[in-house]
């Protein structure tokens, strides 16, 4: 089993200079990529000077998340892609769990080991913590991170379990699956491209799982904190894309007019709270979706559809009335 680790770079030398050592110390038998962005910093020069064993590919212009790695990941042969962020420092034998989860069960086509916080390293981290899932309503949620709230790890995530999607901080996926899917929508640019892909990898009927057994420490908003609006603006819309993409016609619509509703609300409580950027970033979010649904629905032309997708009917209600904080409280439907 033939595993490349890719890591995308754009200006993140300071990045690489800290965590780059632990993936090569700790990944042996693996072949490791810096894919890398129209970088203006001397990242390149870094890799090239430190880690000779390291590749390096370079993409001609600065294409986000998406078009990075759907580039760069033309000229990486193997069976299997870890697409893991600059930010990401791994553990020692983090592979073993995962390769041995790929080998006992062919099913499994999308892996996500767990993710800590690395300035809190008792804690789940933002991005993906124990495996991530979405509600009725298409928000994204994971074991171990509701909305801001993380959960302190204490094992109770050490487990091995299907998810609805994996981060895309340190995501495990079959190279045969990426490309039959065309890998990430470039559409998206970045933020919730990883949900799309596995919503589109589990609408043909392949899995995705997560390996508590398997752990990794994530700075998170090395790109963009949670506080830009222009995060706002990417998650807002980007979520009305993979609905729009992965349901059926009249759930999609059905769904999509009360999410415009609740991103509403959400834009007022922006107001309520100063923050007129984010605000704006709704607005924005919204026409750029308006502009583009026509798009996003010719998408879903040759798509299956699941029945199941969601784990609860509105994560929105469970935290924001009933207080919901941890995974292991919320109620399933």
């Amino acid at each position: 089993m033939r595993i490349a680790i890719a890591i995308l770079n754009w200006n993140g030398e300071v990045l690489l200079e800290r965590y780059l050592a632990s993936v090569v110390q700790y990944s042996e038998g693996a072949d490791i990529y810096v894919i890398d962005n129209a970088s203006t910093d001397g990242s390149v020069d870094f890799v090239k000077n430190n880690y000779p064993q390291v590749k390096i590919i370079q993409n001609a212009e600065n294409g986000g998340f998406a078009r990075g790695y759907n580039e760069g990941l033309k000229d990486v042969d193997a069976d299997i892609f870890c697409l893991l962020n600059s930010d990401v420092e791994v553990t020692e034998d983090w592979l073993l769990p995962i390769i041995a989860t790929f080998s006992k069960m062919p099913e499994v086509s999308i892996i996500q080991p767990k993710i800590l916080d690395l300035m809190r390293k008792d804690h789940f981290e933002y991005a993906g913590a124990g495996g991530g899932f979405i509600d009725q309503l298409g928000y994204p949620f994971c074991r171990g991170r509701i909305f801001q709230y993380l959960e302190k790890d204490v094992g109770q995530y050490d487990d091995t379990c299907e998810i609805f999607w994996a981060t895309g901080a340190c995501m495990f996926i079959k190279s045969k699956l990426y490309w039959e899917l065309n890998g990430f929508d470039e559409d998206y640019f970045a933020h919730q491209e990883e949900v799309d892909l596995c919503w589109r990898a589990k609408n043909e009927g392949h899995t995705v799982f997560y390996v508590g057994k398997s752990t990794v420490y994530h700075l998170g908003g090395s790109t963009l904190s949670n506080m830009n609006p222009k995060k706002t603006y990417l998650n807002f819309r980007n979520s009305l894309f993979s609905i729009t993409k992965n349901l059926p016609r009249r759930k999609a619509l059905a769904i999509i007019f009360f999410r415009l509703l609740l991103d509403g609300i959400a834009a007022l409580r922006f107001i309520f709270q100063f923050k007129f950027k984010h605000c704006f970033a709704i607005l924005r979010a919204h026409l750029s979706f308006y502009r583009q649904f026509y798009k996003m629905y010719h998408k879903r032309e040759k798509a299956n559809f699941i029945v199941k997708y969601y784990l609860t009917k509105s994560i929105v209600w469970s935290h924001f009335v009933y207080g919901v904080n941890k995974f292991g409280v919320l109620i399933k439907y």
